[in-house]
């Protein structure tokens, strides 16, 4: 029988106006500005919303978003209590649910909210969710935030499965890894040539890489545009986000 995973204990700390999440570790594993819990507060999280540029505006409301990893339930929130998107979010620690309950303004499951515990891998792997969502946030590090727990090509097919046409995902990874190449190689190989993008790595090192079904990357006025209106409406950096946005080729096998 296989093992189950030992789970790292969930635990906070506070600085300058700021919760921070933990995993057993001083590794920052998601952070909420207190006076301000639905704004997203790490450049990385907000460089994570980069899916709504690929996304015609039109068809946004009812867009039907995931999350693989909880971490300190920002992006969650957002989906729900801002963009009030239907917002499904998995994370195999229940610790974790619990402190985003008590400590991250993560509200209780309603008709737009399901906080599933559970394995992702398993998740995306059911039939169950097939063509499911149109939005796929994904960010499942482990305690050390050193390596993506899941970052295999059947890994990466399964999170196509789930997306509908027209559907994008955006996915975590240290672009200055030496795994980064081979990891987008496989989002690279799993959703197929011309159909994967990243951003500039933040300060800190984080890389977003954008996958999507079903049809090709906007033109860059088309972007700009959309950008606008993400900028007017909800104050993101998305005109940032056009402007560090680039195609990515594999050049290395996955």
């Amino acid at each position: 029988m296989k093992k189950k995973p030992t789970l790292a204990e969930a635990t906070i700390s506070e600085e300058r106006g700021v919760r921070y999440l933990h995993l057993g570790t001083p590794w920052i594993q998601g952070a909420m500005r207190i006076r301000q819990p639905q704004k997203l507060e790490l450049e990385y999280i907000q460089r994570m919303m980069a899916w709504l540029l690929l996304r015609d505006p039109d068809q946004l409301p009812g867009t039907r978003c995931l999350q693989l990893g909880l971490g300190a339930a920002a992006i969650t929130k957002y989906c729900h209590s801002v963009l009030r998107l239907p917002t499904t979010a998995v994370e195999i620690n229940p610790q974790v649910i619990g402190v985003c309950r008590s400590w991250f303004h993560l509200p209780e499951d309603d008709d737009r909210l399901t906080v599933i515990q559970a394995d992702a891998a398993r998740f995306v792997a059911s039939d169950d969710h097939v063509a499911a969502y149109d939005a796929l946030c994904v960010d499942l590090y482990d305690h050390e935030a050193a390596s993506p727990v899941l970052d295999d090509e059947d890994f990466y097919r399964a999170c196509w499965r789930c997306l509908d046409d027209g559907g994008v995902m955006s996915v975590n990874l240290f672009g200055r890894d030496a795994s980064f190449e081979r990891s987008a190689a496989r989002i690279s190989a799993a959703f197929g040539a011309n159909r994967v993008a990243k951003l500039k790595p933040t300060t800190d090192g984080n890389t977003i890489v954008l996958a999507w079904k079903g049809f090709d990357l906007p033109e860059r006025d088309v972007l700009t545009e959309r950008a606008e209106t993400l900028h007017t409406r909800w104050s993101l950096p998305a005109k940032k986000w056009v402007k560090l946005l680039a195609p990515f080729q594999p050049t290395v096998a996955p």
